[in-house]
């Protein structure tokens, strides 16, 4: 079979809005296209237009056929002309390339690298830490932090948690633990300067605020009365509990009593 030698010219945008987010070209049709975008969004690849396109409903982007050009090369030059000219009118287009035929057009700038890495992070692979990782020292804006906040709001709450509603054996972490050498090396970590709160404390407002929510609630007073009403009146035994070592030694010694 032969190559096809025409193809389309397609503008991707929101069904409810006349802003072109994406301009590109193919030999099929820009409704074939477009689904081949929407299963590399779900597949994870990381653009900008990959990243807002993974953002909408579905059924709710189109594609609009905006030229039918004969011959390749006309093509290649059809789609560059495009972009300019909707670059040129304001539009928010999210290539990266400025068009044409094969990856050609794409000049890296200094924020696009940026921008790039930080898309990267966090993926699955070798893991650099300390020093040794590019974002180390850094902090996200607020601005963004309070961005992603809203975005990701209720995303795993309630329903949406795809372990909501389940317990023991039906949970997928039922029976599982955490290997010793791995809490080892969490409690490391955690420990002194570690810590977040290292070196912290809480101001009087959030004091008094946590004494006024703990305020009327029953709670032992001591660790050995929260042994007692934990283990020893329910019948528990708690081998990290060291009041419950200590009563099974005493009832395997009956003389450590005297």
């Amino acid at each position: 079979m032969s190559k096809p030698t025409d193809g389309v010219i397609y503008g991707i945008r929101l069904r409810t809005e006349y802003e072109y987010r994406y301009i590109g070209l193919t030999t099929k049709t820009e409704h074939i296209r477009l689904r081949q975008h929407f299963k590399e969004a779900k597949a994870g690849r990381k653009t900008p237009f990959y990243d807002w396109l993974r953002k909408q409903d579905r059924d709710a982007v189109i594609a609009d056929n905006l030229d039918w050009v004969y011959g390749l090369e006309d093509l290649g030059r059809a789609e560059i002309a495009w972009i300019a000219y909707l670059r040129k009118e304001g539009q928010p287009l999210l290539n990266l390339a400025d068009g044409g035929l094969g990856p050609i057009g794409v000049i890296w700038t200094a924020e696009m690298r940026e921008a790039a890495r930080i898309r990267s992070t966090g993926r699955p692979g070798v893991s650099r830490f300390g020093e040794e990782n590019p974002f180390y020292g850094r902090t996200h804006s607020a601005s963004q932090r309070a961005k992603w906040s809203v975005e990701r709001k209720g995303t795993y709450q309630g329903e949406a948690n795809p372990n909501f509603g389940k317990f023991g054996a039906a949970h997928p972490r039922f029976g599982h633990a955490m290997p010793e050498e791995s809490r080892r090396l969490l409690s490391e970590m955690r420990t002194g300067a570690g810590n977040p709160n290292y070196g912290r404390a809480a101001s009087a407002e959030t004091r008094a605020k946590m004494s006024a929510v703990r305020k009327g609630v029953p709670k032992p007073s001591s660790r050995r009365s929260a042994h007692t009403r934990y283990h020893t009146n329910k019948g528990v035994v708690k081998p990290s509990c060291a009041y419950c070592v200590e009563d099974l030694a005493k009832q395997c010694d009956p003389e450590s009593e005297g």
